[in-house]
């Protein structure tokens, strides 16, 4: 039996290789003290904290390191091994305050232990729920919550389940979209891979509400370690009698299998998921029919996404009233972002509702990387839209950020910084939602290509004034008559980019110039005679051979054979290139 935990997770996603090396040293080093038996080394996806670097938290002593070193790891260990000693300067001293009801758990249990989550109160909602509450109390509870979907739509969850309830069907079904694919996110994997018997427990719950017998977890292949620890705790389940016929010696019987994602975006929305499942092509179908009356094979279904269902057993056993006091009049509880981009400490952050867009990138991730003003924030993935500085105090909710042209998503959040052009990114993200249209419907396919054909010519510098009203009525249309969310909200970026910064547009159009200098087209590469130092370092490292000269003579930057590579701007040491 282990007497002490550390977890291990380095912050800096890019890094995964350094984590693993300091993961096999610790390993190798409790080996050689014969520790190994009393210290159990676990590496984690989420840990609760955003500094920068390798972070190890201790168990049960609740220490957490910080930018911890190779050399820290003898300390580490023998700091564990003695009760009350601590290294203080590695200690972790939080500067701001999050309210972790979802993250409750990840990394401070053994995702792989079903013992450990029952021994933090795991499965004491369920039985509440089989023993105490029955269905309709179930719901009620639910309401009293006010806990809106978080995948996306905020639907409340408590009237999707009750729409399938109140269906007569001999069988139903509950689903858990984990089916994750906005770029940078990555909210649903480090819950499944944290803390899996939390989501199952919620599942189980939503199934009981319903009156449904299966279930399916709807993962994407991508994430396999999400995948293991799923099916681990879904046999540990069967052993417990939480899963199978007669849970916990009720009447209630429900039996859940996992289906592969195979990567595609359009498969997030529910009805193309559902299209999935049935081994169909994913594609969204018109609704209604809603999938709570008529979903899966036909029969009521109730698909809830990970953070919904690992927030629902906090809720029974802390009570709707209790949750209902977090967040807003209109969005209660919580909700986890993962904060990604031009930001210092990227990670996720789990914030009650309300809470403003600068408290979670300034306080709580250290504002920008570079140290540069922030100019804007990204929420809702491809599909959000941009939200300048001035507006960052705005309270995070569903209802204000939709005033501001983005959404809540399933909580993407991505921090730009003055480097960042504001025609290049909603450029980016309509790329992406062009290629993961499914093409069914002509506005999102047809629309969604236009705009980037226009968005394309004025970053090349071949725009024209007229250009940015063609955008504004595609984008209305494709809003109004595409099928599915996807091409509904494909559009956010384009439109709130004109809204905030249409001057910039103005710039790629009237001047040809792009005031961030990222757009290639409008960018040109000189020398600065009394800077250069004739080095020769920018003429050897042009790809192109687009610099011309010598030593004797100086150098030149040849402008019609130039690419724009930025690649002598890049090597030069004494800021001799010119780029405007």
């Amino acid at each position: 039996m282990y007497t002490k935990v550390i977890l291990v997770k380095d912050t800096d996603l890019k890094r995964e290789d350094k984590t693993r090396e300091f993961y096999t040293r610790l390993l190798d080093y409790l080996r050689e003290a014969s520790l190994h038996e009393q210290i159990q080394v676990v590496r984690v996806a989420d840990i609760g904290v955003y500094e920068q670097g390798l972070v190890v938290k201790v168990l049960p002593d609740k220490v957490t390191y910080i930018n911890v070193q190779d050399e820290d790891v003898k300390k580490i260990v023998d700091a564990a091994l003695s009760d009350g000693k601590i290294i203080e300067d590695l200690v972790f001293k939080p500067k701001a305050k999050q309210c972790r009801i979802v993250l409750r758990n990840c990394g401070k249990i053994d995702p792989e232990s079903i013992e450990d989550y029952i021994s933090s109160g795991g499965y004491l909602a369920l039985k509440k729920v089989l023993g105490e509450l029955g269905q309709q109390k179930l719901i009620d509870e639910i309401k009293i919550s006010g806990i809106r979907g978080r995948g996306g739509a905020g639907y409340p969850t408590w009237m999707k389940w009750n729409f399938a309830r109140e269906m007569n069907s001999a069988e139903k079904f509950v689903i858990c979209n984990a089916d994750e694919g906005d770029p940078g996110a990555y909210m649903d994997r480090s819950v499944l891979e944290g803390d899996p018997h939390s989501v199952i427990e919620g599942l189980i719950i939503a199934a009981f509400a319903i009156g449904a017998s299966k279930g399916y977890f709807y993962i994407r292949a991508e994430y396999p370690l999400a995948v293991e620890r799923i099916q681990k705790a879904i046999k540990q389940a069967y052993d417990y009698g939480l899963l199978g016929n007669n849970i916990l010696g009720s009447p209630f019987n429900l039996d859940i299998d996992i289906r592969l994602g195979a990567g595609a975006f359009v498969c997030g929305e529910e009805t193309a998921l559902i299209s999935s499942i049935e081994g169909k092509r994913g594609t969204p179908h018109p609704r209604p029919p809603y999938p709570s009356v008529k979903g899966l094979w036909g029969k009521p279904t109730v698909i809830n996404n990970v953070e919904t269902l690992a927030n629902i057993p906090v809720i029974i056993a802390k009570g709707g009233k209790w949750f209902a006091q977090i967040g807003t009049q209109t969005s209660k509880g919580t909700k986890v972002f993962a904060v990604t981009g031009k930001v210092k400490n990227s990670g996720l952050v789990e914030i009650a509702m309300g809470a403003t867009l600068r408290e979670i990138v300034m306080d709580i991730c250290g504002g920008t990387l570079s140290g540069k003003p922030i100019k804007a924030v990204q929420t809702g993935g491809p599909s959000g839209g941009v939200i300048p500085e001035n507006l960052l105090d705005t309270p995070v909710d569903y209802e204000n950020l939709q005033k501001l042209g983005s959404i809540m998503g399933s909580g993407g959040m991505i921090v730009m910084d003055e480097d960042d052009c504001m025609v290049d990114i909603p450029k980016f993200y309509l790329g992406f939602c062009v290629e993961e249209s499914c093409g069914k419907c002509a506005p999102c396919r047809i629309g969604g290509f236009q705009m980037l054909g226009y968005l394309k010519k004025i970053s090349e510098g071949r725009g024209i004034p007229e250009d940015l009203g063609q955008l504004r009525r595609i984008a209305q249309s494709m809003q109004k008559a595409s099928l599915c969310g996807l091409g509904q909200t494909a559009s956010n970026p384009v439109l709130s980019t004109l809204k905030y910064f249409e001057d910039e547009y103005n710039e790629h159009i009237l001047n040809k110039r792009c005031p961030a200098g990222k757009c290639s087209s409008l960018i040109t590469y000189s020398i600065i005679e009394d800077k250069c130092k004739r080095c020769g370092i920018c003429f050897t490292n042009c790809p192109v051979k687009a610099i011309s000269g010598g030593k004797e003579e100086g150098y030149s930057v040849i402008q019609d054979k130039c690419i724009k590579c930025g690649r002598c701007f890049d090597v030069c040491k004494f800021k001799a290139i010119n780029k405007k």
